[in-house]
């Protein structure tokens, strides 16, 4: 009977100390997403958000791409209730993988991992393009060749610096993958100088290559040829739900 009675009596600790009862082991309810900042950005500072639940309150630490962050001995963080503040960030010092810790006496939680990026494109090299040689009729791809970045790109092509962009239609398709302007058939109207501008929206920059050529051949006129495909789709491509995703697909031919 004594037995019986200590047994009952322990019961409810340990179903508090499972989480089950006035105590509760901390649950996030809201982590941190990915950050990109431009690099040229004089942001005074950028928040990674956390917030957990549980009882007792749980405090929060944070790690940089796995080490704990020491708000003691640094200014340029600062924890914000949950929250991760970082005063004037450097791409050089801050750029990396974040992870927030929730603690109570019954545990530790460990929210997702999220990146702090600074997205950039640099210029165009200035060396002269070589020109692009094609009889009329024949299909042509010019290459833009974006200059190193990061953060996601927009192309649009001019044409004998028309302010304008190159329209697309039947005849002709921008690559929002490559950047690369692609003319299924070539007409008299095409010749001239073409030009590849690059934006890149998250570093608010855009850059403009230099002109290509596309010149005609004085040989004839292409005849008729079966279509070849230069656009295809990707083997895999990922996406959320109700999200729109775009397949790109084209190809020359006369």
């Amino acid at each position: 009977m004594r037995l019986l009675w200590k047994l009952v009596i322990l019961l409810p600790l340990i179903t508090a100390c499972a989480g089950d009862g006035p105590f509760s082991r901390p649950v996030f309810t809201q982590e941190p997403q990915d950050v990109t900042l431009p690099l040229a950005s004089s942001q005074s500072e950028v928040t990674l958000r956390c917030a957990a639940n549980g009882y007792p309150p749980p405090h929060f630490r944070w790690r940089q791409n796995g080490t704990d962050l020491d708000f003691s001995m640094s200014s340029h963080h600062r924890l914000d209730g949950g929250n991760l503040a970082i005063s004037s960030p450097r791409w050089d010092q801050d750029t990396g993988t974040y992870q927030c810790l929730a603690t109570n006496p019954l545990g530790t939680a460990l929210s997702r991992k999220a990146k702090l990026q600074f997205a950039y494109i640099e210029d165009f090299e200035t060396k002269t393009r070589s020109a692009v040689s094609v009889r009329e009729g024949q299909g042509v791809v010019l290459l833009c060749g974006p200059p190193p970045h990061f953060g996601d790109l927009s192309y649009a092509w001019t044409f004998n610096d028309n302010p304008l962009h190159v329209q697309e239609d039947n005849r002709r398709f921008v690559s929002q993958e490559t950047g690369n302007l692609y003319i299924a058939k070539v007409e008299p109207s095409d010749v001239g100088n073409y030009t590849c501008f690059v934006t890149n929206r998250e570093a608010r920059r855009s850059v403009r290559g230099p002109p290509t050529p596309l010149v005609q051949r004085p040989d004839g006129v292409m005849g008729e040829y079966e279509p070849k495909i230069e656009v295809r789709f990707p083997d895999t491509v990922q996406a959320t739900k109700d999200s729109s995703v775009k397949l790109e697909c084209f190809a020359l031919g006369k």
